[in-house]
């Protein structure tokens, strides 16, 4: 099957993204889309303290964290590699960039799509119980 324009290949239940999407992915910096996501949240009527709690919840990352990882430029590679991903995140699955997340191989890849999808139910205006997956 032929790659589609987001760089995913679905074969067999998995979707092994292309080197050049995973680099793409890899090298992008958190600052770089942060302020994509405040204003995507913000737009919809929630709030920077909600946001923070979405990604602490993913990642253990506070407010400092953030900061920091801002600051420093850090690339969504060097910020998974510090964060401690929630256990729990296996839980979110669904649709994004038209492929299923619980499908994609690379991990680094599935792991930014977390948090793209959890920002995206942030601002669809889910509850915050489900958007954390509260038993």
């Amino acid at each position: 099957m032929p790659a589609m324009a987001c760089g995913v290949t679905n074969c067999e239940n998995t979707v092994k993204t292309t080197p050049s999407h995973d680099e793409r992915i890899a090298s992008l910096t958190f600052a770089s889309v942060y302020p994509h996501y405040v204003t995507k949240i913000r737009k919809k009527g929630r709030t920077v303290a909600e946001l923070h709690q979405v990604i602490f919840w993913l990642t253990k990352f506070d407010a400092k964290d953030l900061e920091r990882l801002i600051a420093s430029e850090a690339t969504f590679k060097q910020f998974f590699a510090e964060a401690t991903l929630n256990p729990r995140a296996i839980l979110i699955t669904g649709s994004i960039c038209g492929y299923r997340i619980e499908e994609i191989e690379t991990p680094l890849t599935r792991h930014v799509r977390y948090l793209d999808k959890l920002v995206d139910e942030l601002a669809k205006g889910r509850k915050m119980e489900v958007i954390l997956r509260t038993p």
